[in-house]
């Protein structure tokens, strides 16, 4: 289902060359304090694993007409210009621009988008129709990914906001020994132990999943 290792991912939908940035910190910090227990799965995580799918299948959209109203090749040219200027930049600085791109769209729920109570969106899906706070996160997994960051160096993360008592999604990149939070609730990058109001429920990337207790 996940069509292999990094190699697809880094290219699907982006047509992009993806350089490795510099190292990642292989030791990770406990995510907003909480410990945690990976799991080598994702099959169940079935929402994740098929955005994963679509993603890959959207590569035929490079031949698709400008005038369809679904995301088609000038989107995906949009997006890979972007990429294409930030590439070269450090890996900070990649980061942030991400977050700033993908944090301009408006935030939408999905049973108004979709007509669905909960839809998981390709980068693509999103780009051209917007999203809630997991298709936020999901596009910047894998805009970072196109990057050529490192899978092991990234999840998305599901958790609850004790503050709105409600159910959110960020993304969080392991960076020099700190975790940096990719939010569409706060426009800066921040690091994870700004944050004290999540709760991390599980976390996951290509490879595996974690779950979060106290």
């Amino acid at each position: 289902m996940l069509m292999g290792a990094g190699a697809a991912l880094l290219l699907a939908g982006t047509g992009l060359p993806a350089p490795m940035p510099a190292a990642l910190a292989s030791v990770q910090p406990e995510l907003f304090g909480y410990r945690e227990r990976r799991k080598e799965t994702i099959r169940p995580f079935v929402k994740w694993t098929g955005t994963l799918d679509r993603y890959f299948a959207e590569r035929s959209l490079e031949d698709a007409p400008c005038e369809s109203g679904l995301f088609n090749k000038c989107h995906l040219a949009d997006w890979k210009q972007f990429l294409a200027e930030v590439r070269t930049k450090d890996v900070l600085t990649q980061i942030e621009a991400v977050n700033t791109y993908m944090n301009r769209a408006p935030y939408i729920l999905d049973p108004t988008n979709y007509g669905v109570p909960d839809y998981w969106a390709t980068p693509n899906e999103f780009l051209v129709r917007d999203g809630d706070c997991e298709d936020y996160a999901i596009a910047k997994y894998l805009s970072l990914r196109a990057l050529g960051f490192p899978k092991e160096d990234m999840r998305l993360v599901v958790l609850q906001d004790l503050n709105l008592r409600l159910a959110h999604a960020v993304l969080a990149v392991y960076l020099d020994g700190q975790i940096l939070i990719l939010d569409n609730q706060i426009q800066q990058v921040v690091t994870h132990d700004r944050i004290r109001h999540y709760k991390p429920i599980y976390s996951i990337n290509e490879a595996a999943w974690w779950l979060h207790v106290a």
